[in-house]
């Protein structure tokens, strides 16, 4: 049982035992300097109070409990993924890298080193089984539904996976904690910001991560779709796709990031409309509730986390696949994940690797 001193792992930790299961509870230790964002996100990069709390709750209920170090892991992995991504002019999406290559990737090796038959997180989510295929299904909770982080997980995973909190509502989840007697616990606030990021600030995390990031990633050119220059920027790293304030340029009309190109330090800035496409190519993809795709097929793509998606068409076009919406969609933005859905299953996702204009 993967556990992070929250309401939600603490919940799905109960939930099993009811059900007869006898656990094992392991705690990552992943980053140093983590934000009380880490015990409400369910992600596992726990303080030292929150492993604490872990160890007390796995005490409380009579099973063994660990601290398992992945530091070095965490570091090579998703920071320094999360940095590569904004260096090459890509926005990354650290919790889905964490949940393939961390979450996964070492509760696996540890299951496997207990016994462990299983292993259980909680995450609102589903797993369904259909043709020998296991893929995921969203979670009864529409607003906290955490399908669109696990598109990575792969058939061995999934076959090894156990979601208790996937058939309830966070609501249900804190009436069960109060009901239990956890009622500081089922009170607890969340949060949206990166856990290694507690003030939710990238640009800082990068200018304190790189070397000499000032001067290596320093001011270049804004120009528009057309190569006129508008102004100057303060490095291209600082911004995103889609990314309209802090500019510092007036035109008399609304500007967005529309490309950035780190080769010549440019940003692309462009109107509402240029900030839209359709067609995108999706790399390291996954395939969940088919082995593969033959023809074009109609899906639900989400290219963001709060974003409810919209109809597109999906087909294989060499090693990447070829999304087109049917609508104009704003901000595709490479390096983020597109998971795609038919009504509520996953077919699968990949990493945004280019748009079309």
């Amino acid at each position: 049982m993967a556990m992070s001193g929250g309401i939600d792992s603490t919940v799905a930790a109960m939930l099993l035992i009811d059900q007869g299961y006898e656990l094992e509870g392991v705690t990552f230790r992943s980053w140093d300097q983590v934000s009380q964002a880490c015990m409400d996100k369910e992600t596992g990069c726990c303080s030292v109070d929150s492993m604490f709390e872990a160890k007390a709750i796995a005490d409380q209920f009579g099973f063994n409990h660990q601290i398992l170090d992945i530091r070095k892991q965490f570091e090579s992995s998703v920071i320094e993924n999360f940095v590569s991504e904004y260096l090459a002019g890509r926005t990354p999406n650290p919790c889905v890298v964490c949940n393939s290559d961390i979450k996964w990737g070492e509760i696996i090796k540890k299951a496997d080193e207990l016994n462990c038959d299983m292993i259980a997180t909680g995450h609102y989510a589903q797993i369904i089984e259909e043709n020998d295929r296991l893929f995921i299904k969203k979670g009864k909770d529409s607003t906290k539904d955490q399908s669109y982080f696990l598109w990575t997980l792969t058939q061995e995973n999934l076959r090894r996976t156990m979601f208790p909190l996937g058939g309830y509502t966070k609501d249900e989840v804190r009436k069960i904690a109060f009901d239990k007697g956890f009622v500081k616990l089922s009170k607890k606030r969340e949060s949206q910001e990166i856990c290694f990021i507690p003030d939710n600030d990238y640009r800082r995390f990068l200018r304190e991560r790189v070397p000499d990031f000032a001067n290596r990633f320093g001011p270049g050119d804004f120009v528009d779709t057309s190569g006129k220059v508008l102004g100057k920027h303060k490095g291209y790293p600082n911004y995103t796709i889609g990314q309209r304030k802090g500019l510092e340029i007036a035109v008399g009309h609304p500007l967005y990031v529309t490309k950035i190109v780190p080769r010549t330090n440019t940003v692309v800035l462009g109107t509402r409309d240029e900030v839209s496409s359709k067609v995108f190519y999706v790399e390291q993809s996954n395939l969940m509730r088919y082995k593969k795709i033959e023809d074009e097929i109609e899906v639900i793509a989400k290219i963001r986390y709060r974003n409810n998606g919209g109809p597109a068409r999906i087909s294989q076009d060499g090693d990447m696949l070829r999304v087109e919406y049917y609508n104009p969609v704003d901000s595709i933005t490479p390096g983020q994940s597109a998971v795609f859905y038919q009504d509520d299953y996953i077919i699968g996702g990949g990493v945004i690797n280019r748009v079309e204009s």
